[in-house]
């Protein structure tokens, strides 16, 4: 840490802050025009990853417009299963899509050439350090073992990630040790980032919402337990946040079952069972993504609903997902005013 004041690392250690720190999931991205000029330039989205001159410039684009509290590295989750072989390509309209995994790949997945793989990234977490404004948290992240293997299973993203759901009924042991494999290299991975200058990082669980209690526990759970444990056994001052999308009532131990030190939430947990979650500590989000867009009198209505529910404890403002290509910019503009204008209670 240097000696500037970074709001939302107290946060992380459980401080109050009014107004609290904020930053968005997704925030450097298509609804801003700086954004789609870098895009267009830098060939595929993979290649925008992969080349720190532009993952820095997409990564600062946001802290330049907007000042926000944190910036949190460009890249994707699903740069581990291109690290592993996969194949992954993003085409336009069709999202993400890789080789399928089976039984006997899962056998044979190697280790080898991960982190190697993912140096651009880390050397991409190293620049943004030295180009940060010394007060903004730098995030780095990765996604959590169940959510990266839902893609490799399925080769890319359904409405309910049926096929990742039944190849773990069917094939246990496989899908456990795909689990166990992407928890191990995940850890390494946030490791690297943390020593290149990361302050924080978040795990990314997007599908945890499609699963049931006992999956839950086993397939969300219990990996991003091994990865926090895993992270904190070597770098014991890693602040961890850890987002479990669509989880409901099964955030319930969530926090207590990984040892993440901040929750992240989605925009359907409701304030009250937020304001319980946060008795526990510190919690992250959750306004609807669509009141951006809307804006007016539905953006300013639900931030305030969250700052009179979750302004009075440990709070870093966020969206419940990533901000949508079609928000437009001056209503992140009107929202962060609000945030920072208001101090409740």
């Amino acid at each position: 840490m240097t000696e500037h004041h970074r709001r939302i690392m107290d946060v992380l250690n459980g401080k109050t802050l009014t107004p609290p720190p904020i930053w968005l999931m997704r925030q450097a991205g298509r609804y801003l025009p700086e954004y789609r000029e870098v895009r267009a330039k830098a060939g595929s989205f993979l290649d925008l990853c992969y080349t720190p001159e532009f993952a820095v410039e997409v990564t600062l684009q946001p802290i330049r417009r907007y000042g926000f509290d944190a910036a949190i590295l460009f890249s994707d989750i699903l740069v581990i299963p291109d690290a592993l072989g996969r194949n992954v390509t993003f085409t336009e309209g069709h999202g993400p899509q890789m080789t399928p995994i089976d039984a006997e790949g899962i056998a044979n997945l190697t280790r080898e050439n991960v982190l190697s793989h993912l140096q651009p990234v880390f050397e991409t977490v190293r620049r943004l350090r030295q180009e940060l404004p010394g007060g903004t948290t730098l995030l780095g992240f990765c996604g959590a073992p169940w959510t990266v293997a839902t893609y490799m299973i399925a080769g890319h993203g359904t409405p309910d990630q049926a096929p990742a759901r039944l190849f773990a009924y069917r094939y246990p042991e496989a899908f456990d040790r795909l689990l166990a494999i992407l928890a191990e290299i995940s850890a390494d991975y946030l490791v690297e980032q943390i020593d290149a200058g990361a302050d924080a990082v978040q795990i990314f669980d997007s599908w945890a919402g499609v699963l049931g209690e006992e999956e839950f526990a086993r397939y969300c759970v219990a990996p991003v337990q091994r990865m926090i444990a895993s992270v904190r056994s070597r770098r014991p001052q890693a602040r961890i946040i850890a987002f479990a999308k669509g989880a409901g009532y099964l955030l319930k131990d969530y926090r207590q079952g990984t040892g993440a030190d901040a929750i992240g939430l989605d925009w359907s947990v409701p304030l009250g069972f937020a304001a319980e979650l946060q008795k526990d500590g510190p919690v992250q989000g959750n306004l609807d993504p669509m009141r951006v867009v809307a804006g007016g009198a539905a953006l300013d209505e639900g931030i305030d609903r969250i700052m009179n529910a979750l302004g009075q404890g440990p709070l870093i403002f966020n969206l419940g997902h990533g901000i949508t290509p079609q928000a437009d910019p001056e209503h992140v503009t009107a929202l962060v005013k609000r945030v920072r204008g208001t101090s409740h209670g």
